[in-house]
């Protein structure tokens, strides 16, 4: 790499290595292949979910409420895990609606986002009692006409798209033209009229972008959005009881990126606590996170079913692909492929020999899991492991695609 030294992955934390062997929940990987019966299988750890988030809690204030977005990965152990540590769960689909209202989290502390609810699914989030975070006027009119028929309040949140983003995000949700949320600037109109419609307004949804890794970042957009919600405050028809700040925090995938600084971020967020406070006084203040709670706890484990040589590179065929882990591939918001940390996974103290490209099983040449790999010789039967798998892995891909097997998840 022309100007300095090649970039390499930030270091893989909570997974042990034994003779060779990658361990993940006391167990080793191979022996854990041999109990789940197959491959491909995401495994998912119990212990580093739960040190995830009580490193969140450690870092962020103390009256800040933790929610876990159940799109990251809504496996029903792991969603059952987490509502044993966390303070409540935003869904973003009835699926995962019935999925949390069966874990026995408060319906107070559940709520509901994303820009296309059908009624079928405002009348069963009515019907639960939990909070609906409306994204138009339209959907306002809509909650109220489905309360009215079934003689429940229904209780509502404002999901607003700031003016600002969230920069060196991954995926920017806020800022110019959106499909999520109200523009702030027309949030007090439609806050005047909710006075006119038997709804029980909670609060304010505001949400600027995903996978950030940048604290500096965070931390100014977490400031600017404790000063929106003080300034739309005041149009309110009730009292702001519920603010969601959203999340944002990143974890690192690629080479070159580095752990974000979580300390850093709680620390200048507990200096915005009073303001919110004397502004909100009733507001309980929710950080929302998916990918940091359980992105960096599971792996993705598939089996080398061929070594091939073309024109003098070694390709190692497995039996998984991007039918089971679309964002390794690339193919889910990468604009240039980059690789995921990737190991051998019964071969973890041995020294890389070789560069190698391993692909999946699928015929397409988009089914790629790792671009020149430096990895010890690997032979047909060795398992592959692809970290950094815990979030958006089978549920974000295109799992029926050839009529290939569904992976296992396992949660060890």
């Amino acid at each position: 790499m022309a100007g300095g030294a090649p970039k390499v992955h930030a270091p893989v934390h909570g997974f042990e290595t034994r003779d060779h062997g990658l361990q993940i929940g006391g167990m080793a990987v191979t022996r854990l292949a041999d109990r789940v019966g197959r491959t491909p299988f995401f495994a998912y750890s119990r212990e580093l979910i739960s040190n995830r988030v009580a490193q969140l809690r450690k870092a962020l204030p103390d009256d800040v409420l933790l929610h876990y977005a159940v799109k990251a990965n809504p496996m029903p152990a792991v969603v059952q895990h987490l509502a044993g540590l966390v303070d409540g769960f935003d869904v973003a689909s009835k699926g995962e609606l019935k999925r949390v209202l069966e874990t026995g989290m408060p319906v107070d502390e559940i709520s509901f986002a994303g820009p296309g609810k059908t009624t079928e699914e405002l009348r069963e989030a009515v019907a639960a009692g939990i909070v609906v975070n409306l994204e138009s006027p339209r959907e306002m009119e809509r909650i109220a006409d489905v309360g009215e028929q079934m003689g429940i309040r229904p209780k509502a949140a404002v999901r607003v798209n700031p003016d600002f983003e969230l920069k060196s995000a991954g995926m920017q949700m806020s800022g110019g033209p959106k499909q999520f949320g109200v523009d702030a600037e027309a949030v007090p109109q439609m806050l005047g009229r909710m006075k006119d419609f038997d709804l029980e307004f909670r609060g304010f949804h505001i949400f600027s972008g995903s996978q950030n890794l940048k604290a500096e970042q965070l931390i100014e957009t977490q400031r600017k959005t404790v000063e929106l919600a003080i300034s739309l405050a005041a149009h309110a028809p009730a009292p702001v009881t519920m603010l969601n700040i959203g999340g944002g925090f990143g974890i690192p995938y690629f080479p070159g990126d580095e752990h974000l600084d979580v300390e850093a971020v709680g620390e200048k967020l507990a200096e915005l606590m009073p303001l919110v406070r004397e502004a909100m006084p009733e507001a309980k203040v929710i950080v929302e996170l998916g990918r940091y709670m359980v992105g960096e706890a599971g792996i993705y484990v598939t089996r080398v079913v061929d070594r091939k040589m073309s024109r003098g590179q070694v390709f190692l065929v497995t039996d998984g692909g991007l039918h089971h882990h679309l964002p390794v591939s690339g193919n889910f918001g990468q604009i240039l492929r980059k690789n995921y940390p990737l190991a051998v996974a019964n071969k973890m103290d041995l020294e890389p020999v070789e560069t190698v490209d391993v692909v999946g099983c699928l015929c397409t040449p988009l089914d790629r899991l790792g671009d020149k790999c430096h990895l010890p010789r690997a032979e047909e039967g060795d398992l592959i492991v692809i970290f950094h798998s815990g979030a958006y892995g089978p549920t974000a891909s295109p799992v029926g695609f050839l009529s290939h097997e569904a992976p296992v998840e396992v949660l060890v």
